[in-house]
């Protein structure tokens, strides 16, 4: 998710989306036909023309077909794919981002858009790279190997993106794809399969290299899993899908949930905290997985740093504001034993600050980015995943109640963390604390995945399994091949 922008660059890619939407009317929805995708096809999609099948186990025959042909067209011909599905991103962002935004309803516009526009920097087929040994007895050539067929999950917070994501990711490692997109955000994954399928066909003469099932269901899931077409699985999402995915008896590489806590001491440059924190947290409105979560204060900076989240333009809500708004935001589910556990609310997941403020009570200027109240480490909005712009900041006496508090909250995820320190013995405490895939010091969290810091990024995360953040390299077999002895030539 390498997005390589700033708040001014989006503030520039938000005036230019309303004036393209003012001089050229609003940008095209997704049809909801019954007899189709929705995506203008007249039921085409029906019969797997590009890329889109009713079934998994037809989707996938079909990218196993697909593999065969890519593979004779070598390094360059993912080369070839690769662009295409970057280039296309890049041009079609701004549509593409009113279709994902106008079929979820969730997040902010800019942000969809600055995602796809973010794609064209992620690894490609440049970042395999053989090893070779050579030495008394022969020479040895370590290379990376495609799978053959992957089956991706892809959630509803960044449906296009991680699609994309990961054919670029997928592809470059020499495998093809089929997706079983979240159903709140498949019928725009449709629109992109399409788009994708038709210029990759027009360039190198092969369809099917990506391919998505045009209704996904449970069943499509566990079709998918358990076809042998299929034969290494990708998951980007909760919990739930993820305890699946591992029990398919394939391999599977997963993204998995995470609760990022920040913590904030008092060598701190606080105003920059407060901006960076704001940033990262707000970005498409916390539906990042790495998004700030819940941030702990250390007492002695606790009120100067609120202050600061006030100047940057955060809007502050009183306990009983909080205690409204956590009503709405938060249930309890009985599983029939006496005992119940929160469940979110999923209608405010992505919602805007100005619309959280409204059902606290409480009054946001238009444009609030996001909103902050006083909590215990024990409140609901500190111990879930939230996913929502409005921030718990937790008082704590000194660093190690701190950073303590900070790993109950992340529940061991180990995905994403952050500190605001010049301590570096403070950053060392908190890093093997937490041991999370991510640690960002002295900057958002978006730092880590290349934007404000350096490195790559992926929108799959891989914290559950361990591959960390995803590239083509994680997507391929190692193969050795050894040439012994006397059979080198001298």
């Amino acid at each position: 998710m390498s997005l390589q922008i700033d708040e001014s660059v989006l503030k520039n890619v938000v005036a230019d989306v309303l004036r393209k939407l003012q001089t050229q009317g609003a940008a095209p929805t997704i049809a909801k036909k019954d007899d189709d995708c929705g995506c203008s096809c007249n039921g085409a999609c029906a019969n797997g023309d590009y890329g889109v099948f009713k079934t998994a186990s037809d989707a996938a025959a079909a990218a196993k077909e697909a593999q065969k042909k890519l593979r004779k067209l070598g390094i360059e011909g993912r080369d070839k794919v690769v662009k295409i599905i970057k280039a296309t991103c890049a041009e079609k962002s701004v549509e593409w981002g009113q279709l994902e935004f106008d079929e979820t309803k969730i997040g902010r516009l800019e942000h969809k858009i600055a995602k796809l526009q973010g794609i064209p920097n992620l690894p490609g087929v440049e970042w395999l790279s053989p090893r070779g040994m050579s030495g008394d007895h022969g020479i040895t050539m370590e290379e990376n190997t495609p799978f053959g067929v992957v089956g991706a999950i892809t959630p509803v917070t960044h449906s296009i993106p991680t699609l994309s994501c990961n054919i670029v990711s997928m592809v470059a490692a020499g495998n093809t794809v089929v997706f079983n997109a979240h159903p709140k955000g498949a019928r725009c994954a449709v629109v992109a399969i399409r788009e994708f399928n038709k210029r990759i066909k027009s360039a190198i003469g092969i369809e099917n290299i990506a391919t998505i099932i045009e209704t996904p269901t449970l069943d499509s899931f566990n079709e998918l899993c358990s076809t042998p077409d299929v034969n290494l699985l990708c998951v980007t999402g909760g919990p739930g899908v993820v305890d699946a995915a591992m029990k398919s008896g394939k391999r599977a590489i997963c993204a998995g949930p995470g609760n990022p806590p920040v913590v904030v001491d008092e060598t701190a440059m606080l105003a920059k905290a407060a901006r960076d924190i704001i940033f990262g947290a707000a970005f498409d409105n916390n539906l990042l997985c790495i998004g700030e979560k819940q941030v702990f204060v250390l007492d002695k900076v606790y009120s100067q740093f609120l202050s600061e989240l006030k100047t940057a333009g955060a809007v502050g809500i009183n306990g009983n504001q909080l205690d409204r708004l956590t009503k709405i935001a938060f249930t309890t589910d009985g599983n029939g034993g006496g005992c119940s556990h929160p469940v979110l609310n999923r209608d405010l997941v992505g919602a805007d600050a100005t619309k959280l403020a409204e059902i606290a009570g409480a009054s946001a200027p238009t444009g609030t980015e996001i909103l902050f109240a006083e909590t215990d480490a024990n409140h609901l909005f500190v111990i879930e995943e939230q996913m929502m712009p409005m921030l718990p900041i937790i008082r704590v006496k000194n660093i190690e109640e701190a950073i303590e508090l900070a790993k109950i909250s992340e529940h061991g995820y180990k995905h994403s963390s952050m500190i605001h320190s010049l301590n570096v013995v403070n950053m060392g405490l908190m890093a093997r604390a937490l041991d999370s895939t991510l640690f960002v010091k002295n900057g958002a969290c978006v730092a880590g995945l290349g934007t404000g810091g350096e490195g790559y990024s992926s929108f799959s995360i891989a914290t559950t399994t361990g591959e960390g953040i995803t590239t083509p390299d994680t997507f391929t077999r190692r193969r050795r091949c050894v040439l012994v002895d006397s059979l080198q030539m001298y």
